[in-house]
């Protein structure tokens, strides 16, 4: 369930890429073994779509028209794709709760990260600091998608 929790944190920041970490994972067949993941989320062209979408949210972050993280679309987003993920992360006869561990993390977790960056912007630029997030997210969603199985034992 770490791993999900874990996962929710990074999704408050970025909302496709734990989506697109757990996909790549699932690809990859490096999932832990009898994980909730959709069977879907591990066709290749699945991945490279979520991959590109995440891509594609990184990108329109750091333009001016970008909306905030905590508008109720990108909360939806944020709690589905999350909620996916952390599915994905536990073992099957606990997805629901990975996914609701998942999704809500990042609910709650896009409330101090926006209040972050924006306290950030004010003094770095928009571009900068979504960079600077960027790297957090893809980091963190990385390391814990690797690390899923050793968390879950946690």
């Amino acid at each position: 369930m770490l791993a999900s929790f874990l996962m929710g944190l990074v999704g408050g920041q970025r909302a496709m890429t734990p989506l697109a970490a757990v996909a790549i994972a699932a690809a990859r067949d490096e999932l832990p073994a009898d994980n909730g993941a959709p069977k879907l989320l591990s066709h290749p062209v699945v991945a490279a779509g979520a991959l590109a979408l995440a891509i594609g949210e990184m990108a329109g972050d750091k333009q001016k028209t970008a909306p905030d993280r905590i508008v109720a679309i990108g909360l939806a987003a944020r709690f589905v794709t999350s909620a996916i993920a952390g599915a994905s992360l536990v073992p099957r006869q606990q997805r629901w709760i990975g996914a609701a561990v998942g999704g809500l993390t990042a609910v709650a977790a896009s409330y101090p990260g926006w209040r972050a960056r924006m306290a950030a912007m004010s003094q770095y630029g928009q571009t900068p600091t979504g960079f600077v997030e960027d790297a957090a997210a893809l980091a963190g969603a990385a390391a814990i998608a690797r690390s899923a199985a050793k968390l879950g034992a946690a």
